[in-house]
């Protein structure tokens, strides 16, 4: 008895054993990209199971904040059920945002929150985000890349591969299969207020050639990727997010401008393309064509003229340029956009609404099944490709191994040092030398005499923000005794005297600019309100009058938008980061301080100031041994 207890005993260890060694070898995504002959046959099986409400559930995308979430709290179960009412099949991670304020989060509260939603979803989920900077877009503790233009304006072609590479390996980790990245967008227009730094450059080949590597990079690690904002939203002046914006250009000028970077990104295998809120004349005449809700944009151009066949998705459909034409029937949108060739509805301003337009017109035979299926099977085989029917969760144990590594900092770093530009120089500024008082590296023991010897003026959208602290502690590390004062457009009027006060006693001056591209960002200037990356009347003033008393002592740091400059022609000292990313603002400092060999070359053209191309190697001294002075 008790020997046929025991090999009973005996036998179900060992089968547990191995059902749980089995389970282990499935239980996390793998990380290749492939579509196999299982995976196949698993989407469409599970197309023909599907009801028409199911199907229509696939074609939408939600957001959800990366944020800890007990399973049985309201925000979760509100989260879950509104997934499983409307068969939701694709999550876009964010964080919270509370204009100005961008929340961001750790890599495991994401990954947890993630594997839970992918549990408690009947079909294994499409996971996207926006890592336009890398993950660090969005969580702490990971590689921090700089904007687009600046690996534009290192030429490096390479670094655009690194930083694909390095972000999907990161973005997998957590368990975000998708960027919406890179922005083939070519940024010929210096007032565009919503791309600018987001592009590699004004150049067609150049972005075209980026933007092949960046998708050659995330490709090797596994990443699904997307060319955005097709046809393409270099050439505007107005933020969609606020308003419509419209590309001018012929067919021609299309042709040679907008098109090849998309036409690129098409044949290196990218996964999907996004679609802009634009109006595009030469392509569709109708006024109110935005090329979101337009067949001769997405059907004819996109898929038969470029004969693109991957995913097809809209630009969020909650912004304003594609919500003004929908006002009295906001579910209508969702359909239109559908009808136009898009594949996938991204972030509808009204779910239900937008569910129930969609169930209605595949009832009422306004869209065929046959087409609603082409699209949910396209979606399908996307989630076999990432191995999803096998395994939908991540391995959080392994996120200490794979996420924010040195060698993925040091890469970081090393690309934005390799794209700060020195655009003009009078030779009486830079380098400048390190000096200051010697601290004991006590706490509370570190009383730094502040003196006007240098003066760092810092503008930025808000002082209570971020921008400028890594730059203020990175300049503090090398001239302790250093005053450094934050401005923003509130404060700017009160401040003044004392700002320009403090700038006519100093010996140099550096004046860093936080000027970048915002969604919906609203700036109040003379002309009226809008979104602009240029400095509000009130900030752009005190430069002036900074310039003017002060220009030959003083450098001018963009930290972010480079075309600053074209409003401030007096300006002698020009230095570009392209970015306002920590790692930009550290790279800053170095190259402010002679400690780097400052090689970048100007992507774009600022008007009046300066051609693409241009930049210079020359300091003005070579810097020798630091100098400490009290």
């Amino acid at each position: 008895m008790i020997q046929s207890i025991s090999r009973s005993a005996f036998f179900f260890l060992m089968a547990a054993i191995f059902v749980i060694s089995a389970s282990a070898k499935t239980k996390y995504q793998p990380l290749p990209v492939h579509l196999e002959h299982d995976g196949e046959k698993w989407a469409e099986k599970t197309l023909h199971k599907m009801s028409i409400e199911e199907k229509v559930g696939q074609l939408f995308m939600i957001w959800t904040r990366a944020e800890f979430l007990n399973v049985n709290s309201p925000a979760y179960l509100q989260l879950r059920d509104t997934m499983n009412k409307y068969h939701v099949g694709s999550f876009a991670m964010t964080v919270r945002y509370e204009p100005p304020f961008l929340y961001k989060n750790q890599p495991y509260e994401a990954a947890e929150l993630l594997n839970r939603l992918q549990s408690d979803s009947k079909l294994p989920l499409l996971i996207a985000a926006d890592f336009e900077l890398g993950v660090s877009n969005r969580l702490y503790g990971t590689t921090g890349f700089p904007n687009a233009m600046a690996i534009g304006a290192s030429g490096q072609a390479k670094y655009a591969e690194d930083f694909g590479r390095i972000t999907a390996e990161e973005a997998r980790a957590v368990g975000v299969h998708w960027n919406f990245f890179p922005v083939a967008d070519v940024n010929s227009n210096p007032d565009n207020p919503i791309i600018n730094t987001r592009s590699f450059g004004e150049d067609p080949q150049q972005v075209g050639d980026f933007v092949a590597a960046y998708i050659r990079g995330a490709h090797s690690a596994g990443m699904l990727v997307t060319a955005k904002h097709f046809p393409g939203h270099g050439d505007t002046a107005t933020d969609s997010h606020l308003g419509v914006a419209q590309v001018t250009g012929n067919r021609a000028r299309l042709d040679a401008v907008e098109l090849p970077p998309f036409r690129k990104a098409i044949d290196s295998g990218v996964d999907s393309i996004m679609i802009a809120h634009v109006t595009v004349p030469a392509l569709d005449p109708n006024p109110n064509a935005v090329a979101s809700v337009s067949p001769a944009i997405i059907n004819d151009l996109l898929k038969q003229q470029l004969h693109f066949r991957g995913l097809v998705i809209t630009d969020a459909l909650d912004m304003g340029a594609l919500t003004r034409l929908y006002s009295n029937n906001i579910g209508q949108e969702a359909v239109d956009a559908f009808k136009a060739g898009n594949d996938m509805l991204l972030i509808p301003p009204d779910l239900d609404a937008a569910v129930r337009a969609m169930i209605a017109a595949v009832h009422s035979g306004e869209i065929p099944e046959s087409r609603l299926d082409e699209s949910v099977l396209k979606i399908l085989n996307t989630k076999a490709s990432l191995g999803l029917h096998k395994a939908k969760l991540v391995d959080i144990a392994s996120l200490e191994r794979t996420v924010g590594t040195p060698e993925h900092i040091a890469n970081g770093q090393q690309i934005a040092d390799a794209a700060v530009t020195l655009v003009r120089q009078n030779h009486a500024v830079l380098p400048l030398r390190k000096m200051g008082t010697n601290t004991t590296g006590l706490p509370y023991q570190n009383a730094v005499e502040v003196r006007n010897r240098l003066v760092v003026i810092i503008f930025s959208d808000d002082v209570r923000l971020e921008a400028g602290r890594v730059l203020e502690r990175e300049i503090r590390s090398r001239a302790p005794d250093a005053n450094v004062i934050y401005t923003d457009p509130d404060l700017v009027a009160a401040m003044a005297p004392t700002i320009l006060s403090a700038v006519q006693q100093a010996e140099k001056v550096v004046i860093a600019v936080y000027a970048a591209p915002t969604a919906g960002k609203v700036v109040q200037t003379n002309s009226g309100a809008r979104n602009s990356v240029s400095l509000p009347d009130p900030s752009s003033e005190l430069l002036r009058q900074m310039l003017k008393v002060s220009a030959q002592k003083t450098v001018v740091v963009a930290v972010g938008n480079p075309y600053l400059a074209k409003d401030f022609p007096e300006v002698q000292n020009y230095l570009c980061t392209f970015s306002a990313a920590p790692v930009s603002e550290v790279s800053a400092a170095k190259a402010l301080f002679g400690e780097i060999e400052v090689r970048g070359r100007l992507p774009v053209t600022i008007p009046g100031i300066a051609a693409r191309g241009a930049g210079t190697t020359e300091l003005a001294r070579k810097i020798g041994r630091p100098q400490l002075r009290k």
